[in-house]
């Protein structure tokens, strides 16, 4: 199953390499392509059909590495990304990296786990997983200080001048003051990782479908140590800046000791 994966990989690799080299100039911030290019190329090398035209550019989004022969190009200071223009559109684009990387020093903040436990014995992958932890621990709640609710996951949509996108899940809420929230999650465990093009093309889709709701996106991931960091995202400018981080510890009720729950009360800046 590995080898495959990384046949898998090094297609996808060869392929976008060689649509980048036939569009990359020097000097070029955006470099715009077409997913039927992909069959051109395949054609042209003998490579084996892809099923599924799209995989590569959403392992490339979420997945890998670009190839370090696109990586190389780069400015200091800047990456290579990938992000929908259109129906079977899209572009490379030079931007500035997001670090969604949890800082070891944060506090970790013990919820009372509420998984069902027959979650844990069923749950499909990382992500699904995740997903299913933030739901039932109600970890949205918690993190944005907001009632809120899963209208839907896995929502796939097409999006005015990007294409197709997908949301792990989005939920809705309102605070105490009865302003309304619309809440894109991205959840990421294993080898994924948050691009900014998600939250951009999240926040994009929320501004189309939902104009009288604020966009709250948020990106959770699973930690090494099983802990749950969550990041409260929102653009600024041109740029994705991290508004909110913190971690989450699902632990048994009794093991959240006294000393824990005074340590919350100061940081919450009670006493």
């Amino acid at each position: 199953m590995v080898e495959l994966k990384e046949k898998k990989a090094n297609r996808y690799s060869a392929i976008i390499a060689e649509v980048f080299d036939r569009h990359y100039e020097e000097g070029k911030t955006r470099i715009a392509f077409e997913r039927d290019e992909f069959e051109e190329i395949m054609a042209e090398k003998g490579m084996k059909r892809i099923k599924n035209p799209g995989d590569p550019i959403y392992s490339f989004k979420y997945r890998y590495p670009l190839p370090a022969a696109i990586v190389e190009t780069a400015p200091e200071g800047y990456e290579w990304g990938i992000f929908g223009v259109g129906r079977a559109k899209y572009e490379f684009r030079l931007v500035v990296p997001l670090d969604m990387t949890p800082r070891m020093s944060k506090l970790a903040i013990k919820i009372p786990d509420a998984t069902p436990e027959i979650i844990g014995a069923y749950a499909l992958g990382d992500e699904q997983a995740l997903l299913a932890k933030v739901r039932y621990n109600r970890l949205i709640d918690v993190f944005l200080g907001v009632t809120a609710s899963s209208l839907q996951n896995h929502l796939r949509t097409t999006v005015k001048e990007i294409g197709q996108i997908e949301i792990d899940e989005l939920y809705v809420g309102i605070d105490r003051s009865g302003s309304q929230y619309v809440v894109p999650v991205q959840a990421k465990g294993g080898r994924d990782r948050h691009g900014r093009q998600q939250t951009e093309q999240d926040i994009a889709c929320c501004r189309q479908k939902f104009p009288d709701l604020r966009c709250r996106p948020v990106s959770a991931q699973f930690m090494s140590n099983g802990r749950i960091a969550m990041f409260e995202l929102a653009m600024q400018g041109d740029d994705i800046k991290v508004v909110a981080e913190e971690h989450y510890e699902l632990v048994p009720a009794k093991s959240i000791t006294k000393e824990d729950l005074m340590l919350y009360r100061r940081g919450a800046g009670i006493d």
